[in-house]
């Protein structure tokens, strides 16, 4: 979809700060132009965008980890396929979100390096375990319907090849959460033990959601620049409340409830909700989740169990440049 090789610039002042230029670019941004790979660009948005675009990216890698793991346990054929292929899906939205980031300068290489020595983060929803097949609904559900608000805006956002990536990206996503939805209506219909592991996930994982949007808007590192730039559409706090007031329906439907007794409508209709636990949220950030450990340690195995296909694609790519060459040559 995207190339590194458009990073590449004949100019040696590409990456020179000036006001000139910086005031142009904001203008730009401020008219809803979208920046592509060519185009110049502060360098702190271009650090901005690969922190972010990686980010994604090493999420949508880790985030299969929770859900592989039950494709072998899913209760049918027919559900153990439509897992599978989510799987799948969150395998090529990591692929596209590496290709985006490339455009930016930054190696595929180096980015994986970052996240597998701990020195680039994911999203901490996926350092929670999946304990029951309930689990699964709720990630397709809430954690996947929590992603599409927020990404949806990512989707007019100021540079292209971000943009671009997350149509499909949006459009695959909200199968996923239908798909999620269907499994919890199944078992909030099936029998009581049914209906009561869907409500222990649910309440396992609610808090959690909502802490996916990120700290709230006064401890937000990124928000103001992100906003100004036209990289977010809404702030942390924004996305949380429309997630929250989307998501309350729907649960009264399943005929399960929210676990958060202080819970209430307000007269303009938003559900209000109870103060989280910023603390949770943080040793999570720091590795100290349930499964932070364990999430780094599979990537990593993955990682060192394939790198005969790396050592062998790059075997292969030396021996067709040589042939080339040879070729060329007579």
């Amino acid at each position: 979809m995207y190339t590194q090789a458009l990073n590449t610039s004949d100019a040696d002042d590409r990456h020179i700060e000036d006001a000139g230029r910086a005031a142009a670019f904001q203008a730009r941004i401020d008219a809803e132009e979208r920046i592509e790979p060519n185009d110049w660009m502060p360098a702190a948005y271009r650090k901005t965008l690969t922190r972010q675009i990686s980010q994604h990216a090493h999420s949508e890698i880790v985030g299969m980890l929770p859900e592989g793991n039950w494709i072998t346990r899913a209760p049918s054929l027919r559900r153990k396929a439509a897992l599978l292929a989510k799987v799948q899906d969150e395998c090529g939205h990591g692929l596209y979100l590496y290709a985006a980031a490339e455009t930016l300068g930054a190696s595929r290489e180096e980015l994986v390096d970052l996240m597998l020595a701990g020195k680039a983060k994911y999203s901490s929803i996926f350092n929670y375990p999946t304990l029951t097949w309930a689990d699964i609904g709720v990630i397709g559900w809430l954690v996947d319907g929590a992603a599409i608000m927020n990404q949806i805006p990512l989707c007019r956002c100021s540079y292209g090849p971000y943009a671009r990536a997350m149509i499909r990206v949006c459009k695959e996503e909200s199968f996923h959460q239908r798909q999620g939805y269907e499994i919890m209506l199944t078992l909030a219909r099936g029998s009581e033990e049914q209906k009561a592991m869907a409500q222990d996930a649910l309440d396992r994982w609610w808090w959690p959601v909502l802490m996916m949007f990120g700290p709230p808007d006064q401890a937000s590192q990124h928000s103001d620049t992100s906003t100004m730039w036209k990289i977010k559409r809404f702030s942390n706090d924004e996305l949380r409340q429309k997630f929250v007031d989307a998501t309350v329906p729907q649960a009264q439907y399943l005929g399960l409830t929210i676990p958060d007794p202080g819970m209430k409508q307000n007269a303009d209709g938003h559900w209000e909700y109870s103060a989280i636990d910023w603390d949770e949220f943080k040793q999570v950030l720091a590795g100290n989740g349930p499964c932070n450990r364990d999430r780094l340690a599979a990537r990593r195995k993955a990682h060192d169990d394939g790198a005969w296909v790396r050592e062998a694609a790059q075997a292969y790519a030396e021996k067709r440049k040589h042939r080339q060459v040879a070729q060329a040559a007579e």
